[in-house]
């Protein structure tokens, strides 16, 4: 059942060292805010799921949080590299990492088969790629109905998902609006979810009925954090900060001004610096 806390609360009670960890957010709603409290507190060997790692997952590298990423696609959206992945990789700076790359399909269809509870996922995929040569986690089974050959991968769980949302209700519930992405799956997929939100009201009753709401059974703890996915956006809430991505290019270039950065920008500062920067925007 869905606990109310803060930010510094819900970090330290639902992330520990060595846990399977997805901070999962598409284009939109990426839980910019919950990954720089896992930063400031020192957190420390973790398996980093996402489909699309971005410059969270970046910071978090950089930082030497963790030892093995698994995801679809990592880049710096509409820029580039992300630079302190790469670094990590081909220079073990600041530590080494081990890298497990699917296609976005594979990923998706992981997070909805640890959701569903099962053991790993079985889909059309990988034909003609050559990621099962270095991907040992991709195998195939034969269909026992067609005869069919079909990729199958393990299921994501994390132990625990931080996902981004627009509103959550006095009971837990929480509302997600536009682009949905796996968030829905992964919360389900996990053992231990944390949903940080723009607002929290008194209900949805007003609203309609198909859009996208995990009810509060499935969430471990809600925290309200204004502008808590900034620099990405939250649809109906603040814009893009394109800027602040252009800007992290040159910043994850160079291990001291990266280091620099870090420290001014996340460690010598809270939760409710990101509701100050969106209302600056």
């Amino acid at each position: 059942m869905a606990k109310f806390q803060s930010l510094r609360e819900a970090v330290a009670e639902n992330l520990r060292d060595g846990d399977t960890v997805a901070f999962e957010g598409f284009t939109h709603l990426i839980p910019h805010a919950a990954a720089h409290e896992a930063i400031r507190q020192g957190r420390k060997d973790l398996t980093l799921i996402r489909m699309t790692p971005d410059i969270i997952y970046d910071q978090m590298i950089g930082m030497g949080l963790a030892k093995k990423v698994v995801f679809s696609f990592a880049g710096n959206p509409g820029v580039g590299l992300l630079r302190r992945m790469r670094d990590a990789i081909e220079n073990s700076w600041p530590r080494s990492i081990e890298i497990l790359e699917h296609s976005h399909s594979a990923m998706a269809n992981a997070y909805a088969a640890g959701a569903a509870g099962l053991p790993c996922a079985i889909f059309r995929g990988y034909v003609g790629s050559d990621l099962p040569k270095v991907n040992p986690d991709i195998k195939s089974i034969i269909c026992p109905f067609t005869g069919e050959k079909l990729a199958a991968i393990p299921a994501h769980r994390p132990d625990v998902a931080f996902i981004h949302a627009q509103k959550a209700s006095r009971r837990g519930d929480i509302l997600i609006e536009g682009i949905v992405g796996v968030q829905k799956e992964v919360v389900l997929a996990a053992r231990r979810a944390v949903v940080t939100v723009e607002e929290i009201v008194d209900d949805f009753n007003d609203l309609h009925p198909n859009l996208c709401v995990l009810p509060h059974w499935a969430v471990t703890s809600v925290v309200h954090v204004p502008g808590g996915a900034h620099p990405s956006y939250t649809h109906g809430y603040y814009a893009r900060d394109n800027a602040a991505y252009l800007d992290w290019d040159k910043v994850s270039a160079d291990r001291a001004l990266f280091t620099e950065w870090m420290q001014k920008n996340v460690l010598d500062v809270g939760p409710e610096v990101f509701a100050a920067r969106v209302e600056g925007l």
